[in-house]
């Protein structure tokens, strides 16, 4: 019967330490130590910002450079000088070359089917050597342009009348 009344104190003891360890204090809420997170890739609200104004910037740029390649400045019948209504474009060019130093450029002379292939070769090189120069004079190291000719190779409108051709004379832009 000892043996008995052991057995149940031993017993009672047991019941009243689980009681005590499930029922104890009040759990208090832990402090978040980490950075509040979104989303399952557990990114900061900081990086997610971050990330955003990167891809952001990089759209930009991308736009920036498509403009860049895109807008060509044409040239007179039999003329190689920088028209003036070129000269703001050639100068929102520079500004982007200021802006992206790493970025070099092969400048392309193009002439309209009239004249010697020899000829328009030759005239779509000046072309292309003037706006290297007017580049350069706005300040970019000549070491980023390069320029060919492609004469009359490549017309932008293959039409035989005035509107063609003055598409076709041309200096276009590609970025190396």
């Amino acid at each position: 019967m000892k043996s008995s009344k052991v057995w149940l104190k031993i017993l009672v003891l047991i019941f009243a330490m689980g009681f005590v360890f499930t029922t104890g204090c009040c759990k208090k809420k832990p402090v978040d130590t980490q950075p509040a997170t979104t989303g399952k890739e557990g990114i900061s609200e900081d990086e997610l910002a971050a990330k955003r104004k990167a891809e952001q910037e990089a759209m930009l740029k991308k736009a920036a450079m498509q403009k860049f390649v895109s807008e060509d400045v044409y040239f007179d019948f039999d003329d190689a000088a920088i028209r003036t209504d070129a000269k703001a474009t050639l100068k929102d060019k520079a500004e982007f070359l200021k802006a992206n130093p790493g970025v070099s450029v092969t400048i392309e002379g193009h002439c309209d089917e009239r004249g010697t292939e020899a000829y328009n070769l030759a005239l779509g090189e000046r072309s292309a050597q003037s706006i290297k120069t007017f580049l350069v004079n706005a300040g970019i190291d000549k070491s980023r342009l390069q320029t060919i000719s492609y004469g009359e190779e490549k017309p932008f409108d293959p039409g035989k009348n005035e509107a063609a051709w003055a598409k076709n004379r041309r200096g276009h832009f590609r970025v190396d």
